[in-house]
């Protein structure tokens, strides 16, 4: 990974999460997420869900199948100023321990919602990258 793409994983806010069901299907959610300059960590949060933590799909996939993507993106109407970021990598899911602890207060830090909505004994999402791609406009540096 450049220290280019480290930094703009770091300083970015959203990603999009890619997983992979037992029959080869794709699913893709939006995620917060934060990021140690190896792995990513994102939460399965309190925000009201239709299914218990354990069941939701992205979860589901990750028991079935590791592998995942996230794409962390900027949009501009300038398209000089477009670039992404590609991680390909293995997800577990922890919920205790001190991977679990590191996560919450990275994500504590990133952002202020988790104040009022604690993670402790909530699932968090470990992804190690294992490719990172990245594409950017000229103008962007």
């Amino acid at each position: 990974m450049t220290e280019w793409e480290a930094n703009f994983i770091a300083s970015h806010r959203v990603a999009r999460l890619a997983t992979i069901d037992a029959q080869g299907q794709p699913h893709i959610v939006p995620i917060v997420y934060a990021f140690d300059g190896d792995r990513l960590y994102t939460p399965v949060d309190a925000k009201p869900k239709r299914v218990s933590p354990f069941q939701l799909q992205r979860v589901r996939n990750i028991q079935a199948n590791p592998s995942v993507g996230v794409l962390i993106d900027e949009y501009s109407e300038d398209w000089r100023r477009l670039a992404w970021v590609q991680v390909r990598g293995r997800a577990v899911t922890v919920q205790e321990g001190p991977q679990h602890a590191a996560a919450v207060r990275l994500l504590h830090d990133k952002y202020p919602q988790y104040a009022a909505m604690p993670l402790q004994g909530r699932p968090i999402i470990v992804i190690t990258s294992e490719r990172v791609t990245s594409w950017r406009a000229a103008t962007v540096r």
